[in-house]
């Protein structure tokens, strides 16, 4: 085939010019030439930069009609505009551009895309004004802001407005395919800002729904913006009809954002939600929440109306390490009502639910490097025991140290001998404390015993070696308590009873302490060969004695004669008015021990039986046990009971750094009499055996997963902080042995689980399963109980049947109470542009179900549809 030209590769067309003078052929009579002039008005010039062309297979120039023909990959370019597609014509007299695709035995190819700046189109044909700048565009696709558009016939204003006439637009990937979309037949376009339309109807897989709205306002935007959060409504059987965690969104700049959020039932109960994300990059991050709900059972006037309010309040605060090596502030708060993981009605948090304890702390440390390097820190900590309703909290708490000094050591070379290692350091602990409970908590009362002290603490320490093998450390300590209370207390006649008093005012005492140690270790290796299958054993033994000193400091105690009635004679009672101060009081009396223990490590070599490995290659190594200690202390000053129960310890390695079994007793070798009380007395003296078990436990916790026996054994990173899990935020666990939690209603804790790529799009061969196991038991034999207190397995599993489907379980077996502990079914889809979660607790008192379906483009959070079971919950 003869093509009928070669176009150049990039050929310019020069924008239309003036008319230019023309120079009439007539003399005058003294020849010399006259000038006239064109009454022809010039034309306007509209194109302001040259038009650049380009095709592949030919561009032809039909001078008659001022046409270019363009034809395979064509292309236009114009300033900031650029159009391709299979063939394109431009008019230059109107500077107007037709593109369309080439039609061949494939189909409809090359269809045109039209580009400005970050904006593009991709219709099936259109035309487009150079000098009004407008276009008319037929079945046209974009993308913007996340949405998808098509519209069937789209005309272009200017580079900022287009009007779409029956338009689709949607967020799934394949806008012909889609599993959903919004119809509208008259759209107003802005790119980069909005979509406004007439009648817009949402459709299902082709279906229409009823969902539909008169009018409809969708924004388009890369950056967060504020705006309001629809609400979720339902019915709850003891509080009525609800509207939950509607409110506003508030963008606050590009490094923090605010919700406000809310909750309103029928009956008068109501919640707030106030939460805010912040990160800096390379400086810090966190996240803050408060809740605050005010719930009433029943309607009043009725015999069980009852009502409460119940708060808490989170922070967690990480600094970049690089920011400042030197300053350093982190924070972990999770405080509140004991009771709100129990009774809050915006959430179904099992492992919450489980969780006994709030923890919070919040630190600011401070080193300086100059001199021999000193530290500070200042923290503030909380401790809330949501059983008891107690919390202890220490506001603030102030440390100050002084690095390590070694005054005897030379200027240069290595420190040798117990002289050169002399080292002392410099320690100061301050503290506020505070006890107080729920009643109290944030009134003036929790204010009233503050409990205030300050210790500081001078270690000197040395060691050197005696004999080449043996470790010897000389250790001694001096204290000063300073206080500012003390008690005294005595006896009153007349109420015949101790009575204490608060003596306010500053106090101290100062108690010393010695201790020496000396230890050594000792191996041992077993050969068997190199052809056996273990071809050595090795035993690494770490036998340790020690011996302290603390001296008895009684002239800090004092003593009353507590009268006695009737035939009941005198007492005398001693007592420390120090005795209920920050730090305690002094010891009393003179305490001499001899500290000794032994701890045992057994390790083979393997043989790995593969013919083509040489050397050391040929073996790996394995441990048999792990760290088996035996330990206890003998007190030479005491009057009975000298000897401590014996403690035991030591770790199992099962399977190398994956499953290890913890063990952990003591064994008592006194007896006991009638009343179960320790007596000075052998037990195998008493018809005993030598020992008694007093207590015992055995533990382990095993990760399984495909991973495991995969050849690509590798693993999977965590995800980051703490900030992704909303049990472990709140003081749980990391995994999900509790349950995975998850605030109700809220569409924002969904999460978008993206479908997985495999090699075989029919046919999944990768089951991805992950299993964990916990397992611990319990032996108290203390008072002749002799019985296990505690014995259960707890498991968590998650499969991945298909790669948009995921369940789930958690629960667990109590062998002493013979029956699950609490249990939590999950079952999760991925439905394109829909997530679809199902949460069931079938059993036990936290019996609950929620199920949830919802979008998962972040502007359309608000297209969900959720129902729930909540937890029957009784106010306290």
């Amino acid at each position: 085939m003869n093509e009928i030209s070669v176009a150049q590769d990039l050929d310019s067309i020069q924008p239309t010019k003036p008319t230019e003078t023309i120079i009439d052929s007539l003399l005058s009579p003294d020849l010399s030439p006259k000038i006239v002039q064109d009454t022809t008005q010039a034309k306007k010039q509209m194109l302001v930069d040259i038009v650049k062309s380009y095709a592949k297979d030919y561009k032809h120039m039909d001078r008659r009609n001022n046409k270019m023909t363009l034809y395979n990959e064509a292309k236009i370019e114009y300033e900031d505009m650029v159009i391709t597609a299979g063939h394109i014509i431009m008019d230059t007299e109107k500077n107007e551009v037709t593109a369309k695709g080439i039609k061949d035995s494939t189909g409809y190819t090359q269809k045109p895309v039209f580009k400005q700046t970050n904006d593009e189109v991709e219709p099936d044909s259109l035309r487009y004004n150079f000098d009004t700048g407008r276009a008319i565009i037929y079945n046209s696709r974009t993308e913007q802001g996340g949405f998808k558009v098509k519209g069937q016939v789209s005309k272009r204003e200017n580079d900022s407005v287009f009007y779409v006439k029956n338009a689709k637009f949607t967020t799934a990937d394949d806008i012909d395919d889609a599993d959903y979309f919004f119809k509208a037949s008259k759209v107003k376009f802005v790119p980069g800002k909005k979509i406004v339309t007439g009648l817009v109807q949402m459709h299902v897989v082709d279906i229409p729904t009823p969902l539909a709205l008169p009018f409809g306002y969708f924004p388009l935007s890369d950056k967060a913006s504020s705006g309001f959060v629809l609400p979720s409504f339902g019915d709850n059987r003891q509080r009525g009809f609800f509207l939950m965690n509607g409110g506003y969104y508030f963008a606050l700049s590009d490094y923090a954002d605010l919700s406000v959020l809310g909750d309103y039932y029928t009956n008068g109960s109501w919640a707030t939600r106030i939460d805010s994300d912040y990160r800096v990059r390379y400086k810090y991050n966190g996240t803050l929440s408060f809740r605050y709900e005010n719930l009433l059972l029943e309607e009043r006037g009725f015999p069980n109306f009852s009502e409460q309010t119940i708060f808490n309040l989170r922070w967690s605060h990480q600094q970049d390490p690089k920011a400042n090596p030197s300053s350093r502030l982190s924070a972990s708060v999770n405080l509140g009502s004991s009771n709100f993981y129990q009774q809050s009605v915006n959430q179904a948090n099992q492992g919450n639910f489980m969780n006994n304890t709030l923890n919070s702390s919040v630190s600011w440390n401070k080193t300086f490097e100059t001199g021999p390097g000193m530290n500070l820190n200042i923290s503030a900590t909380h401790n809330q025991n949501t059983n008891t309703e107690e919390i202890n909290m220490t506001l603030p708490t102030l440390q100050f140290s002084v690095n390590r000094m070694f005054p005897f050591a030379p200027k240069s070379g290595p420190k040798r001998g117990a002289i050169h290692n002399i080292n002392l350091q410099y320690n100061l602990r301050g503290e506020n404390r505070i006890q107080t409970t729920d009643e109290e908590f944030l009134r003036p009362e929790m204010f009233n015993d503050l409990n205030a002290g300050m210790r500081h603490s001078i270690p000197i320490n040395t060691n050197f070696k005696v004999l080449k093998h043996f470790n010897v450390a000389l250790n001694a300590n001096y204290d000063e308590t300073w206080v500012m209370r003390t008690f005294e207390q005595g006896f009153d006649p007349n109420e015949q009873q101790v009575v204490r008093d608060t003596i306010n005012g500053f106090d101290s005492y100062r108690t010393y302490s010695m201790s020496t140690s000396v230890g050594t270790t000792v191996y041992g290796m077993f050969d068997f060969g190199d052809e056996s299958k273990f071809k050595a054993i090795r035993h690494v033994v770490r036998p340790t004695l020690g011996f302290s000193v603390n001296p008895g400091f009684d002239q800090f105690y004092d003593q009353f004669t507590r009268e006695g009635l009737g035939a009941t004679p005198d007492q005398i009672v001693e007592y420390s008015r120090f005795e209920g101060t920050l730090f305690g009081a002094p010891n009393k009396n003179f305490a001499s021990n001899l500290n000794f223990g032994i701890t045992n490590d057994i390790e083979a070599k393997v043989n790995k039986r593969d013919s083509t490995l040489t050397g050391d290659d040929r073996f790996k190594k394995v441990k048999l046990l792990n760290n088996f200690g035996v330990s206890s202390s003998y007190n030479f000053a005491a009057d009975s009971l000298h000897l401590s129960p014996i403690a035991l310890r030591g770790n199992i390695p099962v399977v190398t750094d994956k499953f290890d079994i913890n063990l952990i007793a003591a064994l008592d070798p006194y007896a006991l009499d009638n009343n179960n009380r320790r007596i000075d007395k052998w037990n195998i003296d008493n018809g005993g055996s030598l020992f008694r078990l007093t207590n015992a436990n055995i533990s382990f916790g095993y990760s399984l997963s495909d991973k495991i026996f995969s050849k690509d054994d590798q693993e999977e990173e965590e995800e980051d902080d703490a900030l992704s899990n909303e049990s472990f935020r709140s003081g749980g666990r990391k995994d999900d042995l509790f349950g995975d939690g998850q605030m109700m209603n809220d569409p924002r804790s969904q999460k978008n689980q993206e479908p997985k790529e495999d090699e075989n799009e029919y046919y999944n061969y990768k089951i991805p399963w992950s299993l964990n196991l916990a397992y611990t038991m319990s032996y108290t034999n203390t008072a002749r109980q002799n019985e296990i207190s505690s014995h259960s397995i707890m498991f968590s599993g998650n499969v991945e049947i298909s790669p948009n489907w995921k369940v789930g379980i958690s629960s667990g077996y109590d062998l002493v109470n013979r029956g699950f502990t609490f249990t939590q079914l999950r079952f999760n889809r991925d439905l394109g542009s829909f997530n679809f979660s199902l949460n069931w607790t079938p059993i036990g008192p936290r019996e609950n179900w929620f199920f949830f379906i919802g979008m998962k483009a972040n502007m359309l959070k608000d297209i969900k549809y959720d129902r729930r079971r909540e937890p029957d919950r009784q106010l306290r």
